[in-house]
């Protein structure tokens, strides 16, 4: 009866411990999928910050033995000298309508044009826009070719310069995507951009189309410039630059301030440099 009884009692034990190895386990489990949920809802704050690691300067192709000639005008490659890039965007009376999920195919740009810019770093760049959008390839392009083509982005840096090309050998391609397929190219890099947001991954400079026919409700200047402010941000980032903040209340804010995570007292600005060529910088953000 004894060791009966003694049997008896080690049973209880061990089925009581087994209750409790997997009560512990079971709360685990619990506490994993909470923290991962913390995680996912700590992701856009993550995200504003990881785009800063896009910052590189990639290599050209080919870069030219011989000092470049002359940059030819916007009007020689195809481009009306403009201080704004031609708007690709519907008539104001119709709102854009921004279509989240396209295609995945993507048609090219048939415009190319002339170098612009005498640095001697050469960056060829093509512009496809995903099928779907409702954006014209070639408006699109016209667009970027008049942004990169002003005295106020970077050719002003004396190092580098670029031509639009349809065709042939390439250094990048700025890509114009709906929102569902810019998150899912920005995620190849490990950025999470959220549907909102625009990034730079390996040969691509991606737009989200949101943006581009919507511009940013904390940009108030025109949906131009806020798209200048797209081009110019993210080549920034191609081009070696890195995040930057507002350098004082109501000073421009720079073209490297992440803008559509609001101003900080700034001003809107689409820019890297200003009119007389100074370059309109802020404190680096790590």
């Amino acid at each position: 009866m004894r060791a009966t009884h003694r049997s008896s009692r080690r049973a209880a034990r061990r089925r009581r411990q087994r209750a409790v190895v997997l009560g512990c386990a079971a709360l685990l489990v619990a506490l994993g999928a909470g923290g991962y949920a913390a995680l996912s809802l700590d992701a856009p704050r993550t995200a504003s910050a990881g785009p800063t690691s896009q910052a590189r300067a990639v290599p050209p192709l080919t870069e030219p033995s011989a000092a470049p000639s002359a940059s030819p005008s916007p009007a020689a490659s195809g481009a009306a000298p403009s201080t704004a890039p031609p708007s690709s965007a519907p008539p104001s009376s119709a709102p854009p309508e921004v279509v989240e999920h396209g295609s995945g195919s993507f048609t090219t740009a048939t415009a190319s044009g002339g170098r612009v810019g005498t640095g001697s770093v050469l960056r060829r760049y093509r512009v496809e826009v995903e099928n779907g959008t409702g954006i014209d390839p070639n408006a699109a392009a016209a667009a970027v070719q008049a942004v990169l083509s002003d005295p106020r982005s970077w050719t002003t840096d004396g190092r580098d310069s670029f031509q639009l090309v349809s065709s042939g050998a390439y250094d990048f391609t700025v890509k114009i995507a709906s929102p569902d397929t810019a998150d899912a190219i920005c995620a190849t890099g490990g950025l999470d951009t959220r549907g909102e947001v625009n990034c730079d991954v390996g040969k691509q400079v991606v737009v989200n189309s949101k943006r581009w026919l919507t511009g940013s409700p904390q940009f108030d200047g025109s949906l131009d410039d806020y798209r200048a402010l797209i081009v110019n941000h993210e080549v920034g980032h191609r081009i070696g630059h890195g995040h930057e903040t507002c350098p004082g209340p109501g000073k421009p804010a720079p073209a490297m301030m992440q803008q559509i995570y609001g101003l900080k007292g700034c001003t809107a600005n689409a820019w890297p440099y200003d009119a007389k060529g100074t370059y309109l910088r802020g404190p680096s953000v790590p």
